[in-house]
């Protein structure tokens, strides 16, 4: 804590506003929401004693250089490229602020713009804005787009298998509109087909996919989609990036919105967060398009620039136009994507995934052989995939987190038919001997 003034400079200030003491100062505030009691702040520390404090408190924090971590479950521990870093930081990108002024953001506005650009060359979709908060928020727009485009339609399947802090953040950002959420079975670690059949009507405005979804497996894509259309309902897809580099998109297979987490390419894990949504659809629907878009435009002398094109934000338009009240881009998190997207190239992207998926696949066939470990779905899957096990996820975690090693989740915390079922996630980072000695902690009885 840092206390820059002295009693004399606060009187003096009191003295200058024409109030009589601190009590005046914060006389509109009632005594029954106050703290009523000196703030226990422990004895003033040096500057050189306040740094000392921090450290010691931030290495009580275990980080990702000291553990091996196969917890996924929507935060991955990708590498992220040397390079990044000191481009990402430069003070152009860094401290810049919001690009309103386009005379004076040239260099963040066409960077935004190649993002936007790249988002739309991996989802294989027409128009992508300029970011938003992370991968629940942006499912959660593509709700509200969807009930847009869909005018009177007033349902909205939702898909077990979606990732369930994603699940709460849609219901929770559309609790104030007359929705009707149902929520569609998984068979086989998949979403049914059959209930989707059952459940979809004349009434739906969307069905919300995830792919691969929350248990790791890949969703029948091409047939969801024609289930949809075939009702006049729209389809979003949240998806996770990484993955599109060897598989075809939702786009591209007739999604009409899609959306995902961009915190695996080029972003820490950070403890949660910040992260960055990406957002993708068709042109059709770009006037449905939440938050904003950077374009490129020409002077009366041809000369190029770029500048928010598109700004469909209730402080900008007549509120009833607006499509959300989204305030902002996370600028900093989308440039990271667009870093690693460059910097890796298709080839790249490709390589991690192809690694991250052969990876996975042998760990799941080395766990198939350990006595009270069991595969309970036969679906394709990516990166993730479940075991179900003849003990408790937490006593595995407890026993592994010993030998410095994060476990996976424990799915039946999020779904109670699911008890002792456990979901490992292996990116490309894992190295052979750390999948190894992962099956034989497991082994251990």
């Amino acid at each position: 804590m840092y206390t820059p003034h002295t009693e004399e400079e606060i009187q003096s200030m009191l003295q200058i506003i024409g109030i009589p003491s601190m009590e005046g100062l914060f006389a509109d505030i009632p005594k029954s929401v106050r703290l009523n009691r000196i703030l226990k702040t422990g004895r003033p520390l040096s500057e050189l004693e306040i740094r000392q404090e921090m450290g010691d408190l931030v290495r009580k924090n275990s980080h990702l250089e000291e553990y091996t971590s196969f917890l996924g479950a929507g935060s991955y521990d990708h590498y992220i490229p040397a390079l990044i870093g000191p481009i990402l930081f430069r003070s152009e990108f860094y401290t810049a602020y919001t690009p309103y002024q386009a005379e004076l953001s040239q260099g963040m506005l066409q960077a935004i713009y190649e993002y936007q650009t790249a988002i739309c060359e991996l989802t294989g979709m027409e128009v992508a804005n300029a970011s938003l908060y992370d991968g629940a928020s942006a499912l959660a727009e593509a709700v509200l787009m969807m009930v847009r485009i869909g005018k009177k339609r007033s349902e909205i399947l939702i898909s077990k298998t979606i990732h369930p802090f994603y699940q709460d953040v849609v219901r929770t950002y559309c609790k104030g509109l007359d929705l009707k959420f149902i929520e569609v079975e998984y068979q086989n670690g998949q979403v049914s087909l059959d209930q989707v059949k059952k459940q979809i009507t004349d009434n739906t405005a969307g069905l919300l996919l995830q792919y691969p979804n929350f248990f790791g497996c890949l969703e029948e894509i091409p047939e969801l989609i024609q289930l949809a259309h075939d009702k006049g309902a729209k389809v979003a897809v949240s998806v996770d990036p990484i993955a599109l580099g060897i598989l075809n998109s939702p786009g591209e297979l007739g999604a009409d919105i899609i959306v995902g987490e961009g915190q695996g390419m080029g972003n820490s894990m950070s403890l949660g967060g910040p992260y960055v949504g990406f957002f993708a659809t068709r042109t059709e629907f770009i006037r449905q398009l939440p938050g904003r878009i950077v374009g490129v435009a020409h002077d009366k002398e041809g000369r190029r620039g770029y500048t928010l094109t598109l700004q469909t934000r209730e402080q900008h338009i007549k509120r009833e136009r607006a499509t959300s009240n989204i305030c902002t881009n996370e600028s900093l998190n989308a440039l990271a994507s667009l870093f690693y997207m460059v910097t890796l190239g298709k080839k790249g992207l490709a390589e991690v995934a192809r690694q991250s998926t052969l990876k996975a696949h042998f760990l799941q066939d080395a766990l198939s052989r350990i006595p009270g470990v069991a595969i309970p779905w036969s679906a394709p899957f990516f990166k993730e995939f479940a075991v179900k096990l003849d003990r408790s996820p937490k006593e595995i975690n407890e026993a592994l987190l010993k030998e410095r090693i994060i476990g996976g989740l424990d799915l039946g915390r999020y779904y109670p038919e699911l008890k002792q079922h456990y979901l490992l996630c292996v990116t490309e980072k894992r190295t052979k001997s750390e999948l190894e000695r992962l099956v034989a902690l497991i082994s251990r009885r």
